[in-house]
């Protein structure tokens, strides 16, 4: 019988070879996808958000972490989906348009996947246009955009009365971020949120579908 606090142990130590062979081992011993996720992977990536928080864990520990998650993903989303298991939301994420930067993009991504939403990743240079299309493509509760030039900034407002104009405002939460994002500007543009880091973004990603209701 695998050790599953081993699994935990090896996404918190961004060991991403020995996490997925403990996913591989586990999934042919029969143990539940859904067990393997939220009591083992989930609770580990909220670790390494906790410890990012504390100055114990920086980017480079938070990236190797969500790719040991990521590896273990791979394994276990198809076995979710063929049962029919929800995401805790679905979010549409990208870098606005005009802006070609995408590390900051890529670990929120990461992180969000970490922490259970099925993340929908338009990359960079990203039209409002294409936002409103994905929304209503996927049925997304979620838009995160990504800026981090004053130039691409308004690229966010755009979306947002993109988003109004197509009807789907209501029916997504906004939340963005990025070096010169703050929260003033956040509430100008009318977003609904505004995180400075990855694992606040996971944070802010969960209360927006806990006050969905």
């Amino acid at each position: 019988m695998q050790d599953l606090k081993l699994l935990y142990n090896a996404v918190l130590a961004g060991d991403a070879k020995t996490a997925r062979s403990i996913t591989e081992s586990a999934l042919a011993e029969g143990i539940e996808p859904l067990k393997l996720v939220h009591e083992f992977m989930i609770p580990a990536m909220d670790e390494v958000g906790r410890r990012f928080e504390c100055n114990e864990y920086f980017v480079p520990e938070l990236l190797i972490s969500a790719r040991a998650m990521k590896a273990c993903l791979e394994l276990v989303r198809p076995l979710l989906i063929a049962q029919g298991a929800e995401p805790l939301g679905r979010v549409v994420i990208g870098t606005v348009k005009g802006d070609l930067h995408d590390i900051g993009k890529n670990l929120v991504a990461a992180m969000l996947e970490g922490g259970g939403f099925e993340v929908i990743d338009l990359g960079v240079n990203v039209a409002p246009e294409k936002f409103v299309a994905t929304v209503k493509e996927k049925n997304a509760h979620i838009v995160a955009m990504s800026a981090l030039l004053t130039t691409t900034m308004p690229g966010m407002k755009s979306t947002i009365e993109a988003l109004n104009q197509a009807g789907v405002r209501s029916k997504v939460k906004v939340l963005i971020g990025g070096a010169p994002i703050t929260q003033k500007y956040a509430e100008e543009i009318g977003a609904d949120g505004y995180s400075d880091n990855a694992t606040g973004a996971v944070s802010l990603a969960k209360k927006s579908m806990a006050d969905r209701g």
